[in-house]
């Protein structure tokens, strides 16, 4: 990691970033795909430690979490208290999510679900529930602080037909044609590499599975200050795909029945808080305005043939 200025001093749990570089200013240059995927492993992992302590879920792992009374306009009133009363608090305070894919992907009882990027395990033991005893949910997640999380609220909740997998969703360590549905929650526009994802879930997926994923979605151009700044991209932003792209590369990966459904467009307001809360923000005037609605937080759907 030679260009992010993320503080590792876990009593604090915030960056140390008003460059340029982090901000997504002129100077701001492309990162290369392993320092992104470190950085996102550092800065989830910080983030858990953070929301553990009292702050609240925060723009996708960003590690200015806000205290537990504050609200965020990405991760905020994902869940109903009815879905999650049963479940340990810990799982809810760690979901950095941007929707709600087990209450949209038609889960049914007996199949066999795979989370992409788990993180807490909330969307996985909610998926348990839904499939029930018959059924089976995998989590899969790269962060050793989320998976250790993970197994906590596991043990805890009594959820039986629960696993956890540690793993890159670019790699997904299950045999192919083994999954009946791939839920993931505001996770694939972090990678890297989204066309190796795509294809993997389609790998992994039993002929008719469903993709069912929440994700960031860009509705038009965005700023290559935006594109080029690391806190933004781990705060969901500067990765996420434009809708039409996704949709390409669904197709590229061989599948069908794509519909992509919005579920939360953002304004210049929520632009100014997510970027507040991932990056020093007096210096992103100019790219908040290029913001204003240019992002989404939608339903991505597909089947495998």
């Amino acid at each position: 990691m030679t260009t992010t200025s993320i503080n590792n001093d876990n009593s604090t749990n915030k960056t140390s970033c008003c460059s340029p570089e982090c901000c997504g200013g002129a100077e701001a240059k492309p990162q290369p795909a392993e320092d992104i995927r470190e950085v996102v492993k550092e800065r989830y992992g910080q983030a858990v430690q953070a929301v553990l302590k009292g702050a609240k879920p925060s723009c996708c792992g960003s590690t200015t979490a806000q205290p537990l009374g504050g609200t965020d306009p990405i991760t905020k009133d994902l869940y109903d208290a009815h879905e999650t009363s049963d479940l340990p608090e810990a799982a809810l305070l760690a979901s950095f999510g941007c929707g709600n894919p087990t209450a949209l992907a038609e889960l049914k009882p007996g199949e066999t679900v795979l989370d992409l990027g788990s993180g807490g395990g909330i969307d996985v033991l909610l998926s348990a529930k839904r499939v029930g005893p018959t059924g089976k949910a995998y989590g899969l997640d790269m962060t050793d602080e989320m998976l250790d999380l993970a197994q906590q609220n596991k043990a805890k909740s009594g959820i039986a037909n629960v696993e956890f997998l540690r793993g890159t969703i670019e790699a997904i360590p299950l045999p192919s044609n083994s999954v009946d549905v791939i839920i993931s929650n505001c996770v694939i526009n972090l990678s890297t590499d989204k066309d190796r994802v795509l294809g993997e879930a389609f790998r992994v997926l039993r002929p008719g599975g469903r993709f069912a994923v929440s994700d960031i979605v860009i509705r038009r151009k965005l700023p290559d200050s935006v594109r080029q700044s690391m806190n933004l991209w781990t705060g969901c932003v500067a990765g996420a795909l434009m809708e039409s792209d996704y949709i390409d590369k669904l197709k590229l990966a061989g599948f069908i029945d794509i519909d992509v459904e919005p579920t939360r467009i953002y304004s210049k307001d929520d632009a100014a808080e997510m970027a507040s809360s991932a990056c020093c923000g007096g210096e992103l005037t100019a790219t908040l305005n290029a913001l204003d609605g240019a992002v989404m937080s939608a339903f991505v759907r597909a089947r495998k043939p």
